[in-house]
C-alpha cells in the first residue's frame, strides 16, 4: 500500500501541498487574531501596513457578519484544502471551491465599502490579486489530480 502511494503520487504534490498549507496557515493565523482582537498581533503588523494598530482592529472589527462569515469560508476551506489535498483526498477540490466562494465574498465586502488606503492601495491590492492567484491555482490543481487519479 504505501509503495503504490509512492508510486501514484508525483512529488509535486507533496511541494504543492506543503507550501499550501504554510501559505493557508499564515491566513488562518491572521484570521484567528484579528477575530480574537489581538492587540499585539496588530502592533507588530502595523508598521507594514501604515496604520496604528488600533485603527487597523477597529477597522476589522467593523466588518458586517456576513463579510465575516465569508471570510472564515475563504480562511478555513484553504486549510481544509490544503490538508486534504495532503492526504490526497477528492474533497480538496470542494474545499478549493468554498475558499473561492469566501474570497469571492469578502473581495464583494471590500469592493462595497469604503476602505481605508492603507486596506485598499497598493500593497493590499498587490496582495489580493495573489491571493485570487494562488487560490485559483490550488482549485485547478486539485481538479487536475483528480483527473490523473492521484486523487481519490
Amino acid at each position: 500500500m504505501v509503495e503504490q502511494i509512492k508510486r501514484n503520487t508525483p512529488w509535486h504534490l507533496w511541494v504543492v501541498g506543503i507550501v499550501s498549507l504554510a501559505w493557508n496557515a499564515f491566513g488562518a493565523n491572521d484570521y484567528v487574531q484579528t477575530q480574537a482582537g489581538n492587540l499585539d498581533y496588530f502592533r507588530q503588523m502595523s508598521a507594514s501596513i501604515g496604520t496604528t494598530p488600533e485603527i487597523a482592529l477597529a477597522y476589522f472589527a467593523g466588518f458586517p457578519a456576513w463579510a465575516v462569515f465569508f471570510w472564515a469560508l475563504g480562511v478555513w476551506g484553504a486549510v481544509a484544502g490544503s490538508v486534504l489535498l495532503l492526504l490526497r483526498k477528492r474533497w480538496a477540490i470542494h474545499a478549493f471551491a468554498i475558499a473561492l466562494v469566501g474570497l469571492a465574498g469578502t473581495t464583494f465586502y471590500q469592493v462595497i465599502t469604503e476602505a481605508p488606503d492603507w486596506a485598499s492601495g497598493g500593497f493590499a491590492r498587490i496582495m489580493a490579486i495573489v491571493i485570487w492567484s494562488v487560490t485559483t491555482f490550488l482549485l485547478v490543481y486539485a481538479i487536475s489530480m483528480r483527473r490523473k487519479g492521484v486523487l481519490v
